[in-house]
């Protein structure tokens, strides 16, 4: 690298940039825009970038970090995830990030006659062109945990002049706290997600949180639960348990969700599932997909349960009842400690066609008003009381082959 300092960012140059930062720039809402205009404020202010990537690490069951990554050339953003575990394998061992990470130091590393035994972070952007690398930890909190990294590299033929590095790290410290509201907010929506489904986080984060907020709305509805359970909870270990649950949570989920349904509750081994109707007109979409989704996941069954007695394990088995109607659908509980659920008859007569698969030996029953809404064939079996409830209903199941 040519040891000619090329001038830095004039001072005014980086305080347009952080002035953009607290004006437009904190009002952006999604990273990859943030990171997008960012990029654009930068070059646009002299600054030397070629490549710009903000990594922030996550609370999510299934990652442990979200990356957004500018590149000049192309002029686009490219999103990564990584999923937990990354930090057990060569991509991260050894990396700039992991320094960052356990360190909180910054990294600095010209690109050009790298070591032999130079990670594939610096060997891969050496290849492509790049002379120059610079990684910053961004902290986040009173505890000034590293909550997020931005990583800036060059083409330029000189890389970074120490004023240029004077000038990122500047700059970094006036993005910082744009970067822990995006990571807040990130947070927020994944947890919501995680334990409440993406409908209702939408609703609870856009202000459905008071006791006694509810929509009515009306939805094709899904209620199942295992069979045995109580058998299965004496006699095996609380480890086999858990694993059977997930598997049984895992599939089933992976049929509705396919579908368009969304899992409302866990009730200890039972599932309440939700297809919402926007219109009268969806109302047939909408049980299809859920009968369609009780089929698949009935279906992915027979694989497991043959996995599972290769294995010297108990077959999962359940029931499922299929519905459609009108429901309550929001807040009830103590003052400080809410549920957000659905209610109504509609749902209180499909856990009950639920309950009625074991007296009927079939696995997948359904409303009249169900069966009305979906061309699959059904086969009536006729008319039978369930708790609660006044009349006799008239219950349907798929036609038997």
């Amino acid at each position: 690298m040519s040891t000619q300092q090329q001038p830095a960012i004039p001072a005014c140059s980086a305080q347009a940039i952080i002035d953009w930062i607290f004006g437009e720039g904190r009002l952006i809402e999604s990273s990859s825009e943030f990171v997008y205009r960012l990029a654009h404020q930068m070059n646009d202010n002299g600054a030397p970038i070629d490549r710009l990537m903000v990594a922030l690490q996550t609370l999510n069951p299934q990652l442990a970090a979200t990356s957004e990554t500018w590149e000049k050339s192309t002029d686009r953003i490219a999103p990564d995830h990584a999923a937990h575990g990354v930090r057990d394998t060569e991509r991260y061992i050894g990396s700039p990030l992991q320094v960052i990470f356990e360190t909180r130091k910054r990294v600095h590393q010209p690109l050009d006659n790298l070591p032999e035994d130079a990670h594939r972070a610096y060997t891969e952007l050496a290849d492509n062109g790049y002379t120059d690398y610079l990684a910053l930890p961004v902290l986040f909190g009173e505890a000034a945990e590293p909550g997020a990294a931005i990583i800036i590299s060059t083409r330029r033929e000189s890389g970074f002049s120490n004023a240029d590095i004077e000038s990122f790290r500047r700059i970094r410290d006036y993005v910082a706290p744009v970067l822990e509201v995006h990571s807040l907010r990130y947070l927020s929506r994944s947890l919501m997600n995680t334990y409440v489904g993406k409908r209702t986080g939408e609703k609870v984060l856009a202000g459905m949180i008071k006791r006694g907020d509810a929509d009515i709305i009306n939805a094709a509805l899904w209620f199942s639960d295992l069979r045995d359970f109580t058998h299965l909870t004496e006699t095996l270990s609380a480890t086999e348990v858990l694993e059977m649950l997930n598997e049984y949570f895992e599939f089933v989920s992976a049929a509705v969700t396919a579908q368009g349904g969304e899992i409302l509750r866990f009730i200890g081994d039972a599932m309440l599932i939700v297809f919402p109707i926007e219109d009268d007109k969806c109302v047939r979409t909408a049980c299809k997909a859920a009968i369609d989704a009780a089929i698949d996941a009935q279906s992915t069954l027979q694989s497991i349960n043959h996995r599972r007695r290769r294995r010297g394990l108990p077959e999962i088995r359940f029931g499922v009842g299929l519905n459609v109607g009108e429901v309550i659908y929001g807040n009830v509980g103590a003052p400080d400690r809410l549920d957000f659920t659905v209610m109504g008859p509609a749902v209180n007569r499909t856990a009950r066609l639920e309950s009625l698969t074991k007296e009927l030996d079939c696995d997948i029953l359904f409303s009249q008003k169900f069966a009305d809404s979906v061309d699959t064939p059904a086969e009536f079996l006729g008319q039978h009381q369930m708790k609660g409830i006044a009349e006799p209903q008239a219950v349907y199941a798929l036609c038997r082959v």
